[in-house]
């Protein structure tokens, strides 16, 4: 077995949906699976294109957004290695819900559909994992539309970069750094807001000592601070 079959096997395996596998579904899965390169900017599938199946990142991001009447987008995620998406697509067939753009030189291992659905209806266990990573995502979507309506920009902008820090920091100096760069017209199109609105917000609490902001990259180094900001 080659080291980048090996590697994308590691990938799948640590994934929720898939860790229960046994090593011939794995098998089977694999031989199912292939590998897409994108580079920076390219469109890996738009809102409305059909929902052929699954995929997770094995090198680079992708980020996941819809584009409003108007021409402003609206980031709901960022997708980096090692985590799966599309999983709806899994259950339903149906159009993609978002757009998926990457944003950097990216490789992406992709399961159709055709070929994962034997492994749902001989396997209930793993069609309940499914349902509860798609439960998860409901969740994670409700809770930020209840963000937008009930907490300011302020408020949702640290509860944002906390979490992040939560899911991808990594020890550096005196807090935790986000292990991705995340430039600000990325962070003001998750936010629903202007680049400005958070250069602005982002000096301010640079400036209390909160957060080190360098080219896109952002390191949290008082997160009782932010966490304060949206728990009150």
């Amino acid at each position: 077995m080659t080291d980048a079959v090996t590697d994308r096997r590691a990938l799948l395996r640590e994934h929720f949906l898939l860790k229960a596998l046994s090593e011939d579904e794995m098998d089977k899965l694999m031989r199912f699976s292939n590998v897409q390169t994108f580079k920076s900017g390219d469109v890996i599938f738009r809102k409305g294109d059909p929902g052929e199946g699954m995929m997770a990142v094995l090198k680079g991001q992708i980020r996941i957004g819809v584009m409003s009447a108007e021409g402003k987008e609206l980031i709901h995620n960022i997708i980096n290695p090692g985590q799966v998406f599309g999983e709806i697509a899994l259950l339903d067939g149906k159009e993609r819900s978002a757009d998926a753009v990457a944003i950097a030189p990216t490789d992406v291992l992709v399961v159709l559909r055709r070929d994962f659905l034997p492994f749902l209806e001989a396997d209930a266990p793993l069609c309940i994992r499914l349902m509860t990573v798609l439960c998860d995502k409901l969740r994670q979507t409700s809770e930020l539309a209840e963000d937008f309506m009930f907490l300011e920009l302020r408020q949702r902008l640290a509860k944002r970069l906390v979490r992040l820090a939560q899911l991808y920091g990594r020890p550096w100096r005196s807090g935790v750094i986000i292990n991705f760069r995340l430039p600000q017209r990325e962070l003001a199109a998750m936010m629903g807001t202007s680049r400005e609105s958070i250069n602005k917000q982002l000096r301010e609490w640079a400036e209390a000592g909160w957060l080190e902001v360098d080219r896109g990259n952002i390191a949290v180094l008082n997160m009782d601070a932010l966490t304060r900001e949206y728990e009150v």
